[in-house]
Parts: C-alpha cells; structure tokens; sequence
C-alpha cells in the first residue's frame, strides 16, 4: 500500500511538470531549448522508472487476487498524447506503434491509419533514405541522433518558404519486449535556418546537436460537418458533369472518349489524368496490347521521353493489376516509388511526378453489360483509368474513390459503345 501511494505521489509530480512544459509555447523561440531537453528528459524518466514501477506494482496486485486496474496505466497514454511536442513511438524499421495528437496534426495522419505503417511515407523522398539508417542506427544501440528531414511537399506559407523538420531519436526499450524501440521528437526548423544549419556527421548524439526550438504549435483549423456536405455535393456534380460530357458528345474513336473525360478531371478533380486502353476486335476477341492514350499533367511540360506520357503503360505495376483483377487502388503517400513503374529515361514516375496521393480504376463494363462472349456476361477490364495528385493537394479520400469507380463504369460504357476500338493509336493524345 505504501508503494502504491509513493508511486501516486511521483505520477502526480510529473503531471505538474509536463503542466509547466506546456506553458513553454508561450516562450520566445531562442529560448525553448532548454524546454525540449527537459521535455525528453521526463519521457525517458516515465520509460526507465515510472513504467516498470507500475508494472511492478501491476504484479503485486495480481499475486493478491485484487482486481487488475490500470488508472495509472491510462493516465501515461493521456499524458503521451496530450504532450505538446510532436512524438512518434516506432521500431527499427520506422513502423508507427504511437503517435500524439501533436504529430498526428504535424503529418495529417489519424492514429489509427498511421499505426502499423511506415513513417517514412509522410516524408519526402530525398530525405527518406537517410531517416531509415538513422532510426536503425539507434534501435542497434549506437546513440541518440538528431537529423533534419522535410514532409512530403506542401503549400508554401506566405513567405515562399517552406519548412525542415529536425527529428530527434533515442532508443527506448519496452518492458516485456526484447528489442528496443525508437522515439522520435519533431521540431519545425525555417527553411533559411536550415540552410544555414551545417551538416553533421551521422554519429553524432542528439544532446551535442545544439540547442533544439519547440515548433509552434500548428493551427486548428474548424471541420464542421458542412465542409463534409459540401465535398459530397461536389463530387455529386462532377459525377453528373461526366455523365453529360458522355452523352452530350459524338461517339468518335475511344481516343476521342478519353479525351473529353480527362479534360472533365482535369485540374478540376487530380493534376494528372493517365488513360490507357487495350484495343478488341469487334467479335470480343483477346485484347491487344495496353497503350497509353490519354496523358494530361501540369504545366510545365515534362521533356520529351520522360514522365507519364513516355513510359509503356506494361511496365506500369498498378495499371496490370487493374486490368488483370479488375479491382481499383487507392494510394496515400505511396511507400514504393515503383508502384507506377519507371518512365524511358529511368525515373520513378511517381517521384518525378511528386505524386501524394493516386486513384487507379479498371475501365470495365458491369455485369450483363460487357462484351459478347465473355464469361457470365462480365467483360474483362479493358484498360486502366489513373490519377494524380501532387504537391499541397489534399490527398484523395474514400468518397472521391467511390466516385470515380461510378466515373469509370460510365467511361466503360461509353467506350463500348464507341467506333474503332480495334484501331486505337499508339501514342497519348495532347491536351486541348
């Protein structure tokens, strides 16, 4: 009983101090270093004290045949996630096992997505390679390290600049568990600061890194229920604006089909529109080859060869999968660069692309409203409609993935209803 109320006394102790760091967001930015070592400080003191003491006592309560409790236990994760500095709890291979809220809002990521995947799909490409050897490093027992990172691209503020991420990590070795894990603290560093910042070598430990600044904590922007509404009545449009587009216009070639629904998505709905199509023979014969038709992106052009327009739409993983299963891909911040395969020059299209986010849909007709002489009346998927969007753009969610799947099911039929789809061009057709 004593070392039940010994143990209260400490936790109530520490809440007070985490209730002092709180307060430091108010303190000038010079002077929130010290903040940030105090701050790692009280979170290895609840893993290398606090924590096996509660499991101590945990046991002991177990042994006396008393209902196992665990107030205390609740009380940690509430102090984890109401911490003011972004912490992520990870293992070696950077896998998310927690998160606060305050790097949930740092990353947009919900706890629940982000557990069990990588963080290094929130950060951007260059700097990907470099937070992996770092986090191993650690999790072998090497140090703490301290590395500067960025997220995947985002809106630049009003000044043009965008900011780095400092990412502080040291190992933490869970009870019960034979393997340490990895803690990471974020901190916001400006973009002119972190140019001027030195390199340092990878072996060097967080606490002879220099001072480190508590970021500003992000702003809470309002998500009332009719910003919801008011996406569904957009896609609602877009879905009804696509229908019209097809019923509106000629048949024309599959060519010309495209066309007028990758103008429709365009800019409007994702930054690049991918349209590839395997011809048939009008008897519903084995399609041919997969060619890409329709490629609409950003200005500035790509060079000629590179990109999306000068890839092989075979070598392209997500478009296959599509037209040989027949079922559509969402992708958030993909982890594999390859996922879209490599242009003719050799780049990752989705890196040179800078996509975050991507839809992949089959263009195939509903059951009982294929092609003759297929199976059951369903036709095979006969090509592949994609999506990109890229930079600040908020990434596609489930809705919107609805919906172009009821896109493509119009686009299908309206393909099948076109002339001359045994006769497709080999080439992408331009934007008007």
């Amino acid at each position: 009983m004593g070392e039940s109320i010994d143990f209260g006394a400490e936790l109530a102790d520490f809440r007070n101090r985490v209730a002092e760091l709180q307060s430091a967001r108010s303190l000038p930015s010079e002077e929130r270093g010290a903040a940030l070592d105090t701050a790692l400080f009280e979170l290895q003191h609840v893993a290398d004290v606090l924590w096996p003491r509660f499991e101590k006592l945990s046991a002991a309560s177990a042994r006396d045949g008393t209902p196992r409790e665990n107030p205390e236990l609740r009380l940690l994760r509430g102090l984890f996630q109401r911490l003011p500095l972004p912490v992520v709890l990870m293992d070696r291979t950077t896998v998310v096992r927690r998160l606060n809220a305050a790097a949930g809002e740092l990353f947009a990521l919900r706890a629940g997505y982000a557990t069990g995947r990588a963080l290094t799909g929130a950060l951007a490409h260059d700097t990907r390679a470099a937070f992996r050897s770092q986090v191993a490093a650690v999790a072998r027992g090497e140090g703490s390290r301290s590395l500067l990172v960025r997220r995947m691209p985002e809106p630049a503020p009003d000044g043009g600049e965008r900011s780095a991420l400092r990412a502080t990590l040291t190992a933490l070795r869970p009870p019960d568990e034979q393997r340490p894990a990895v803690l990471a603290v974020f901190q916001t560093v400006p973009a002119g600061e972190a140019e001027r910042e030195p390199r340092r070598a990878p072996g060097r430990a967080a606490g002879r890194a220099g001072p480190l600044r508590l970021p500003a904590p992000p702003p809470r922007l309002p998500r009332p229920d009719l910003a919801e509404v008011s996406r569904n009545a957009e896609l609602m449009d877009l879905v009804d604006d696509m229908a019209a587009a097809l019923l509106a216009g000629p048949a024309g070639s599959p060519e010309d089909v495209l066309g007028r629904a990758a103008r429709l998505l365009h800019g409007r709905f994702a930054d690049w529109v991918i349209a590839d199509l395997a011809p048939v023979t009008d008897g519903g014969g084995t399609p041919g080859p997969l060619r890409r038709l329709v490629v609409l992106g950003p200005d500035p052009r790509p060079e000629p060869g590179t990109g999306p327009a000068g890839q092989d739409p075979a070598d392209c993983p997500l478009v296959l999968d599509a037209v040989r299963d027949g079922v559509p891909a969402l992708r958030v911040r993909p982890e594999d660069p390859d996922a879209f395969g490599r242009d003719a020059s050799g780049a990752a299209v989705l890196v040179s692309a800078r996509v975050t986010s991507l839809l992949c849909v089959p263009l195939c007709p509903p059951p009982g409203e294929g092609r003759a002489g297929t199976a059951g009346g369903t036709a095979a998927p006969s090509g592949a409609l994609t999506l990109f969007r890229t930079g600040g753009r908020r990434a596609f969610e489930m809705a919107e993935a609805g919906a172009v799947h009821r896109m493509a099911r119009h686009l299908s039929l309206a393909l099948g209803r076109s002339a001359g789809r045994d006769t497709a061009p080999a080439g992408p057709a331009s934007p008007a």
